[in-house]
């Protein structure tokens, strides 16, 4: 299978999604110049044999449900999911295991870097990245804090320790404990950083966890908790409350439809991600999702863009949508 038009440039740092009220122009997603297949079961050279794959955390839904669907329908096709136990996972974790031959593709929040791609032509092999998804990063607080949105000027002065007490931002007297994963441990944090920090430094008081679930679970157990993660990892969860994020105070974006549903609804009814403000630009913490390919005429290379064009088939845009995700194809 050819997939000659995809991102095999250099990396540049202003690479991710800037965070602009802006829509995103249908050309700046570079799609594969095949036939746009409805099914999987269209979809040609997908490989017999095991295939191993890693990487981003965000891909969690996608690994859950689309991949069962695709082995229902190419049994011979087998995944099977591998993170190296001394690392964390995450977009550069997967990256890393795929430079250094551990897995056969790799899932990324974020686009390769040049060191990567250095890293990789030093091994003699040459990667490209192809965007199969938009995700939004979502901030979420505790449920019974009495704020309901925050620019992306009082996001970085939190996660830089400038603000401290939610009665700075017009809340109750409740000291601040803003949470995050660790830069090493995937693409949600560098996104962050680069488009939320500037560049800045995580202040020390922000507490590392190693992951979305605990978390989640740290800041509905925390009056002042604060975190950001994956737009499907986040909204429709029912410990906590997602809020809203605008350049300014007055253009506040929602990442959910309305009505916001109170916790005490849930699981009954759930709050839904509002596809719309990330696919048109409205949302300012919009990023692209990746599948990261070996190029190096093998069937790691069949494998890995039989995968990619099976999530960009109709049929695998379907699925990602279902999943909070927003579609690219």
């Amino acid at each position: 299978m050819n997939l000659p038009t995809v991102l095999n440039s250099n990396p540049s740092p202003s690479s991710s999604i800037p965070p602009k009220p802006t829509p995103i122009p249908p050309t700046s997603v570079p799609q594969i110049s095949t036939k746009d297949f409805k099914t999987f079961a269209e979809v040609p050279n997908v490989p017999n044999g095991l295939f191993t794959y890693g990487g981003s955390t965000t891909f969690a839904p996608i690994r859950k449900v689309i991949n069962p669907e695709i082995q229902n329908i190419f049994p011979q096709f087998q995944l099977r999911y591998f993170q190296n136990p001394s690392q964390s996972p995450g977009s550069g974790s997967g990256i890393k295991m795929l430079i250094d031959n551990q897995i056969t593709f790799a899932e990324s929040s974020r686009p390769l870097q040049e060191s990567e791609y250095q890293q990789a032509r030093q091994r003699g092999l040459n990667l490209i990245e192809v965007p199969i998804a938009l995700d939004g990063i979502v901030v979420a607080v505790n449920p019974n804090l009495n704020i309901q949105g925050l620019t992306i000027n009082e996001l970085k002065q939190i996660y830089t320790g400038k603000i401290t007490n939610w009665s700075q931002l017009g809340g109750e007297n409740i000291p601040i404990v803003a949470y995050s994963r660790t830069q090493e441990a995937g693409g949600t944090t560098k996104f962050f950083i680069t488009n939320v920090l500037g560049g800045e430094s995580f202040a020390e008081t922000v507490k590392f966890i190693p992951t979305t679930t605990e978390a989640l679970r740290a800041i509905a157990n925390n009056p002042g908790g604060i975190y950001y993660a994956s737009a499907p990892e986040v909204v429709e969860q029912c410990t906590i409350k997602p809020i809203a994020i605008g350049l300014t105070s007055d253009a506040l974006i929602q990442p959910y439809k309305n009505p916001l549903i109170p916790p005490e609804n849930c699981p009954q009814q759930r709050n839904q991600i509002d596809h719309i403000v990330f696919k048109n630009g409205a949302y300012p913490l919009t990023r692209r999702l990746f599948i990261i390919v070996k190029q190096n005429n093998q069937t790691e290379q069949q494998a890995g863009e039989a995968y990619t064009q099976l999530l960009l088939t109709s049929q695998g845009q379907d699925l990602i949508e279902k999943l909070g995700f927003i579609r690219i194809r």
